[in-house]
């Protein structure tokens, strides 16, 4: 379970960073660590920085499927090389995101408290889909057209595929199989053989057999390649005059002819081949053919754009939201809505919770983050998802819905903290013992449990009825003498949670009539 801090977010100004206008992405992949600065003005995108290392942190999972600590020390330091390059930023301006090494590894919250103390950001591990949303989202800015395309990313220890029109992403999934995982399984023992790129591509072809008929050559006019993999081979296939840089099926057989050739990973020796490269190259090759063949695909044209550079045009979206009051251009508002649709959420009573909640939270949290107050919000629209399961014990069902449903523009990690939020919603306290240790989720929690008792008759409510005062870690609310006597069951309703507050909080709550 993710209990990372919540690291607050204030709107950048010129007071807060040395770098007006500049936005960040960290990238943590299975293969190498990127860090993109850039600036967006009037609609056009300049790239201010780029640093990469070759890191191959999923090369570090044990078969018990932890991270190891050689692994852990790479990412560890190359993370203290990008926190140096990132001093005099706001912490609004970069935001760090993590994929498939960290979405498997089964000591990820291990590694990730250690992780953020060095960058001093705050890590979000991505679901796959997210990933593939926010790759589809750095190629549409940078390569924009109309034409119906599937673009490819083919990672460390995942492929993402995204099938769209324009900046619209209509399909997008990430499979389970990357250059390094294929690599280290099938060539692990350094040689080249016939047998091995045979197994590999079977392998891979197993893995995205599902994405044959939605990603068919029917549904897309071109196809993109993202990142490390597909440049790498573009960059060989030009060097050698094979093509002109275009991932056609021919070149691709004829770098697996010089794979053979030399027979060893150690005696590969082309013009273009990186040597953090080499130790890769096959299972990327693999990977390639096999989508090649399969999927039609004539020519993979390597995309300008990648998943950092969608890290940054989504923050950006994400900064301008707040600027403009919520107005809806944040992604994650249009997930919420589309959650409660779905669940058919009784939209009036999450206002009314919501509503509620946002006055208590102000009364005792003025100078709570931004991102803070939106998540209280958006765990008041969806505390209630899960009474499609089960009214019974509904606050655990949407907890685990919250934690693991697909919610575009969310992170895994902050999905896990509205599943807690959520959790904590009713009964007792001690389920949610370890994230109350934070002492601004208690507060969260605090006043989304309050507000929901408030609204229990799911009728109209006054929201400043109620005021919520807080002197440390005391909480008094103030229940005026003629709103108790009109609402008898709800005082009652608050009596028994100042109790259940005492028994297992953090938190003390009293109430003042």
């Amino acid at each position: 379970m993710d209990l990372t801090p919540h690291v607050l977010r204030a709107a950048p100004t010129d007071a807060t960073t040395r770098w007006p206008g500049q936005l960040a992405a960290v990238d943590i992949g299975s293969n190498s660590f990127r860090l993109e600065i850039g600036q967006l003005h009037l609609g056009k995108y300049r790239r201010v920085d780029y640093l990469k290392e070759t890191v191959r942190l999923g090369a570090g999972l044990d078969s018990n499927g932890f991270l190891t600590e050689e692994a852990a020390a790479r990412g560890l330091a190359c993370l203290g090389r990008f926190a140096q390059r990132l001093n005099g930023y706001a912490p609004s301006q970069v935001r760090a995101v993590a994929t498939q090494t960290l979405r498997e590894a089964r000591n990820r919250d291990a590694f990730l408290a250690r992780a953020q103390t060095v960058l001093g950001q705050p890590i979000e591990v991505i679901s796959g889909r997210e990933e593939a949303r926010l790759i589809y989202a750095g190629v549409a800015r940078l390569q924009p057209s109309d034409r119906s395309r599937l673009v490819i990313d083919i990672g460390g220890r995942s492929t993402e595929m995204i099938l769209g029109r324009g900046r619209k992403p209509l399909r997008a999934e990430s499979f389970q199989v990357g250059s390094v995982s294929l690599s280290m399984k099938y060539f692990g023992d350094g040689r080249f053989t016939d047998a091995a790129f045979r197994a590999a591509q079977i392998a891979a072809g197993a893995e995205l057999e599902e994405a044959l008929e939605p990603f068919a050559a029917t549904h897309w006019v071109e196809a993109l390649g993202s990142s490390g993999t597909v440049g790498a081979v573009s960059q060989l296939l030009a060097a050698n005059r094979v093509t002109d840089g275009s991932i056609t099926p021919a070149g691709l057989r004829w770098l697996m002819d010089q794979c053979l050739r030399a027979g060893r990973v150690d005696k590969l020796a082309l013009p273009g081949l990186k040597e953090e490269r080499r130790v890769v190259i096959a299972g990327g090759l693999s990977i390639l053919y096999t989508l090649a063949v399969h999927f039609g695909i004539d020519a993979l044209l390597p995309a300008r754009g990648a998943l950092r550079q969608g890290v940054i045009f989504d923050l950006d979206e994400r900064l301008d939201a707040a600027r403009h009051e919520f107005d809806g251009h944040d992604i994650r508002d249009a997930s919420v809505r589309e959650l409660q649709r779905r669940f058919m959420v009784d939209t009036h009573q999450a206002d009314r919770v919501r509503s509620v909640a946002e006055v208590l939270y102000d009364n005792v949290q003025p100078r709570a983050s931004h991102d803070a107050r939106r998540e209280l919000q958006w765990a008041c629209a969806l505390h209630e998802i899960g009474m499609m399961v089960s009214h019974h014990d509904h606050h655990r069902h949407s907890a685990y819905m919250l934690a693991h449903v697909d919610a575009p523009g969310f992170s895994q990690s902050q999905q896990r903290r509205l599943g807690e939020l959520v959790l904590a919603q009713r009964g007792g306290l001690r389920k949610v013992d370890a994230s109350l240790a934070l002492e601004g989720f208690a507060w969260q929690v605090m006043c989304l449990r309050l507000a929901i008792i408030k609204c229990h008759a799911r009728g109209d409510v006054d929201a400043a009825a109620l005021k919520l005062r807080r002197s440390g870690g005391q909480a008094t609310l103030a229940v005026p003498p003629v709103w108790a006597e009109s609402h008898p069951r709800t005082v009652h309703l608050l009596t028994e949670e100042a109790t259940a507050w005492e028994r297992g909080g953090p938190l003390l709550l009293d109430l003042r009539r």
